[in-house]
């Protein structure tokens, strides 16, 4: 399975941006759990959201409840994360993952190239 993460770039604090992560390739997508990390220059990778196979369960990180939303549209192959208010501690490289899911990043056997989002204070 290829993974191909875009949506990333540069923003004011308080706006959003909306990543999405297309799939291509091997395993069925509707058959993977996706998931959603970040890494902060500096900083161990960290887990965001994550979504079951169906879209039926989420799962965020404190940090981003209420703010950020993770969704997913089986028939394009592709997993979203709306991500709102946001501020300069979200900044980081994004990078989605598909596998069995959850909010370790040994659930996931694949993964994407990252995007980056800036936010500006």
């Amino acid at each position: 399975v290829q993974l191909q993460a875009s949506g990333g770039g540069l923003v004011e604090t308080g706006g959003s941006l909306r990543l999405s992560c297309a799939a291509s390739g091997g395993r069925t997508f509707v058959n993977l759990g996706m998931g959603w990390f970040r890494q902060a220059p500096g900083k161990e990778r960290e887990f965001v959201a994550a979504i079951s196979y169906s879209g039926g369960y989420t799962y965020y990180t404190d940090a981003v409840k209420g703010r950020f939303t993770i969704s997913r549209d089986n028939a394009k192959n592709t997993a979203y994360l709306q991500t709102n208010s946001l501020k300069p501690d979200d900044t980081a490289v994004y990078y989605c993952a598909a596998g069995r899911w959850g909010d370790s990043p040994r659930a996931y056997e694949y993964w994407g190239q990252g995007t980056q989002v800036t936010v500006s204070s």
